[in-house]
């Protein structure tokens, strides 16, 4: 008798343990009753359905995009910069960036519970910015100086070493302070879906040209300086474009945070830290995210600077990579004006539209490989099959950048949903740091695949220099194809992704709703209480 009395009470109680664990916080938009969301219902649906960004808030955080993606481009080529220019032995520079990455998992967290409880007039992530752009843009310029004054030796000078370690620790705690929070800013300004695609796109593409600029200005200075037709020694290149890209970086993430607002209502009071840390499995979306990357975060692609390579070696320089690129340049930009077309293709299901176009990308990664490889002695050959894979990749880039970007902001407002918190800064570490578990099994492979290659990088990069049809081979192979295997298993979640159509829109109405209702209890900003006045004396229609 008294078994049959225990089993009930312990029934419930795994309920509730599930419930705690897996289900809608009291207090979420998910949880409160329409007694208390349903007063703010039309203030709601006009902030689903209004911009309400200006065209400065529209353009300044694509300035520091800009800014931002030059430094990116130049960072593309930082293993080129450690091994080749600094002279570092592969193994040293490998060990180096696992040690960072280690470091990351005590770092990363610290900035992100600080920057998940901030609250001020001003916002929450734009004083971060403000003050932590300046000393991260000079660490991360002083660092591609460093060869100006360390020379030029060859070997694994210690002076070499140490500098490099102490410069990237340096860096990464500056970057954590900095990129955490200018990461999130755009879902901090508005919750119109139209206005973060519209400052999405012009993130992506103002920053894609700072990126190509970097790519148009460093290939054809490489490849004059090994042919000997100028004098430009490599360490003063990357020392030039390192103080041009981190000065504009500096001054166009200042003039972001100084000229932006953030009209997203936040807790007055961010829940312990010890409880956010469960609240991936509150998002099914973002923990089945999280299991695809965990799954995948070993792999690797030797690590080296493979588009180069193929660029200088394989294609045969820089004038014959501009041919091999120029399809992708030409259609690129102008792909945006396809985004229409395909959201009344895709119906505003924009995980339909995701599956498609990731699909897409990886048929092309696919081709360039399959056709490639066993022709990449025929320089003609193998420009003509890169440039017309990579150029129908280019054809969907707008609509695919704006899919995936609105997709992974749907994921994050759920938490926001379902919590009731908005813990970026946190939430977005946790699958970061664990991956730090694989790092040195990632390691480990970069290293391997580094030297299965067959790749010499003591060799000057000039046309077919290696003179190995095998080596250029697997080159060709490493740039383009290796990342078939992890970007398959990362689509595999999206499958399953069901936030669309009316559940998504509910989905925004009730978390509206609830902002509206903490605004109306407990705003202490600005911008805040700005938007809502306007939310009640405008009219809009929808």
């Amino acid at each position: 008798m008294s078994e049959h009395k225990h089993a009930p009470d312990e029934n419930k109680m795994v309920r509730k343990l599930v419930d705690e664990a897996f289900g809608e916080e009291t207090g979420s938009a998910a949880k409160l009753g329409e007694e208390r969301l349903g007063r703010y219902s039309n203030i709601a649906v006009k902030m689903f359905h209004t911009s309400v960004l200006p065209p400065r808030e529209m353009a300044l955080p694509a300035i520091g995009q800009f800014a931002s993606k030059i430094l990116k481009g130049l960072e593309a080529y930082r293993l080129l910069y450690f091994v080749n220019v600094l002279k570092i032995d592969m193994t040293y520079v490998t060990l180096i960036l696992t040690l960072i990455g280690i470091y990351d998992v005590l770092n990363n967290p610290l900035m992100g519970i600080a920057y998940d409880r901030t609250r001020t007039r001003w916002g929450k992530a734009r004083p971060y910015i403000m003050f932590s752009a300046i000393p991260y843009f000079a660490c991360t310029a002083l660092l591609y100086c460093g060869a100006l004054f360390l020379g030029d030796k060859s070997g694994n000078d210690p002076k070499k070493i140490i500098f490099v370690f102490v410069m990237l620790f340096v860096q990464e705690t500056l970057s954590t302070i900095y990129s955490i929070p200018r990461d999130n800013m755009l879902s901090l300004q508005t919750a119109n879906p139209k206005d973060r695609i519209t400052v999405g796109l012009l993130n992506t593409y103002i920053g894609e040209f700072g990126s190509q600029m970097v790519y148009v200005i460093f290939l054809p200075l490489m490849e004059l300086n090994n042919k000997g037709y100028i004098n430009v020694p490599m360490p003063m290149i990357f020392a030039i474009l390192s103080i041009f890209a981190c000065s504009l970086g500096a001054v166009g993430n200042m003039a972001m945070a100084a000229g932006c607002k953030e009209r997203i209502m936040l807790q007055p009071k961010p829940v312990p830290f010890t409880k956010t840390l469960f609240y991936m499995l509150k998002n099914k979306y973002l923990l089945r995210n999280f299991i695809a990357n965990f799954a995948t975060s070993w792999w690797s692609d030797g690590g080296y600077s493979w588009d180069v390579v193929t660029q200088m070696e394989i294609f045969g320089g820089s004038v014959y990579g501009f041919i091999a690129y120029m399809p992708y340049n030409i259609v690129d930009i102008p792909s945006v004006a396809l985004v229409p077309k395909f959201q009344k293709i895709f119906k505003g299901n924009n995980r339909n539209a995701y599956i498609v176009l990731r699909f897409w990308d990886l048929l092309c990664g696919v081709g360039m490989a399959a056709f490639g490889c066993p022709l990449v002695q025929n320089r003609w050959a193998i420009i003509g099959i890169y440039a017309f894979f990579y150029g129908l990749n280019g054809q969907n880039n707008g609509a695919a950048n704006v899919f995936s970007a609105e997709v992974e902001r749907e994921i994050a407002d759920y938490t926001e949903y379902v919590s009731g918190e908005r813990p970026d800064g946190t939430m977005n570490l946790i699958p970061s740091l664990i991956t730090k578990i694989t790092a040195p099994l990632n390691a480990l492979l970069t290293v391997k695949l580094f030297k299965w290659s067959g790749y010499d990088s003591t060799i000057p990069m000039n046309p077919w220099s290696q003179g190995s049809k095998i080596v250029y081979q697997k080159v060709f192979f490493l740039f383009t194809a290796i990342h078939f295997l992890p970007n398959v298993v990362r689509m595999i979640p999206y499958f399953f992704y069901d936030l669309v159509g009316e559940k998504r829109e509910r989905m925004y109405i009730a978390l509206n709703e609830r902002r509206a209702l903490m605004a109306k209890e407990h705003t202490t900003n600005e911008a805040v209480e700005e938007l809502m006045e306007a939310m009640e004396e405008t009219g809009v229609e929808v």
